[in-house]
């Protein structure tokens, strides 16, 4: 049996299926010890709601929670209600607040590690002060903690508009910092995933803004659990994770570069918080084994053949990388429909998602093949490819 895939100059190529899954085990024990590893979940929508472009969102809760609960069982962590929830992309507040009570509930019944996104999106449109963006903050932040998850105080961009200067991030986040009732994770998050975040911590220049975070750490490190840094490049994660204080984690948020971030160096390594682990958990999981058994290189070995379809899902516009994670959702079966929040499953052409399928077909991310290529199928169908 074959498969007819549209190529991005309008051509076809003839792809052939696997036949048989891959057996990707699953940990005999929760976690795994060598890393601290948190996927960032996406979010399922409601098929039969309006889930159209800026629309309140209305969320399938049995399948989201679920889908948690398949990546606690390959002993990886969640971050809950982050960007690949499509926060601030078709997740609202209101949904979001609902999302994480429900999660942080369900990671409490089943043993999981969970982490939660707060931030300053329950703010009307336009610009706001300083002082509402803490507002904003602190209200999220009280949601999050009386759930009992840790925050991660992420990337805002009413803070952005507002801030004058390195100044006004460190006095705004060391007010936080203070309050927190346990340490956060810190979230910076470059403008290649969302343009609205340039010149995050007061600067363009990206060495005066890595020394502001450095400097807002280092005023209060036990306040902080650890950094998750998404810029995509891997020289300057490694000169910022040699810089944070001792017992200060750098989380990578590198889906570029994540197998060597994590793998590390002589002098240390990063923890983990990705998007791309949503898709690709049960060999994440195979591969931090090997890590957990002292071989950083059969860990490197056994991730790097997905990075193509890391590059992949998140090539520009990389913000639109939601839409290929949720197709792959659909075709393993974690949901039973490729629908999104704001109507974003249409955010990516035909032959991009033609090219994530076969891309991780051959990775054998599809639990039963025959239904992956049966739900591709249709979709092609759905455009017009016969075949």
């Amino acid at each position: 049996m074959t498969l007819l895939l549209p190529d991005a100059d309008g051509g076809l190529r003839t792809h052939r299926p696997r036949v048989h899954p891959v057996d990707f085990p699953r940990p005999a024990l929760p976690g795994h010890p060598s890393r601290t590893v948190f996927a960032a979940a996406h979010t399922v929508a409601d098929p039969r709601a309006a889930n159209g472009p800026g629309a309140p969102a209305v969320v399938d809760w049995d399948a989201t929670l679920a889908f948690r609960r398949y990546l606690w069982s390959y002993g990886l962590g969640v971050a809950e209600a982050m960007d690949t929830a499509q926060r601030g992309a078709g997740l609202d507040w209101p949904a979001a607040a609902e999302l994480i009570k429900r999660s942080a509930a369900e990671a409490a019944t089943a043993g999981g590690r969970i982490v939660c996104g707060v931030g300053t999106d329950q703010l009307p449109p336009g610009p706001a002060t300083l002082d509402a963006v803490y507002v904003a903050y602190v209200e999220q932040l009280a949601v999050v903690e009386e759930c009992g998850a840790r925050a991660v105080l992420m990337a805002s961009r009413a803070l952005a508009a507002a801030a004058r200067g390195p100044e006004d991030y460190a006095a705004l986040y060391g007010e936080l910092l203070r309050q927190a009732r346990e340490p956060v994770i810190l979230h910076w998050l470059g403008p290649m995933f969302d343009p609205a975040l340039r010149g995050y911590w007061g600067s363009d220049d990206l060495e005066v803004a890595t020394a502001a975070l450095v400097e807002i750490v280092a005023a209060r490190p036990a306040a902080v659990d650890g950094v998750k840094v998404s810029l995509l490049d891997p020289a300057l994660e490694i000169e910022l994770r040699r810089r944070l204080p001792a017992g200060v984690r750098c989380y990578t948020g590198d889906d570029f570069h994540y197998p060597e971030l994590v793998a590390g160096d002589e002098t240390g390594h990063s923890d983990a918080l990705l998007g791309v682990l949503d898709p690709l958990a049960p060999l994440a999981a195979h591969a931090l084994r090997l890590l957990d058994e002292g071989d950083p290189a059969a860990f490197r070995t056994a991730l790097e053949p997905a990075l193509p379809l890391s590059r992949h899902l998140f090539a520009p516009p990389t913000h639109q990388y939601k839409t290929g994670v949720v197709l792959l959702a659909w075709l393993a079966g974690h949901q039973t429909h490729f629908t999104m929040l704001g109507g974003m499953q249409s955010a990516r052409s035909l032959p991009h998602l033609a090219r994530t399928y076969e891309l991780a077909d051959a990775l054998g991310l599809f639990p039963d093949p025959q239904i992956a290529e049966a739900r591709m199928r249709s979709l092609l169908s759905v455009y017009g490819v016969e075949g």
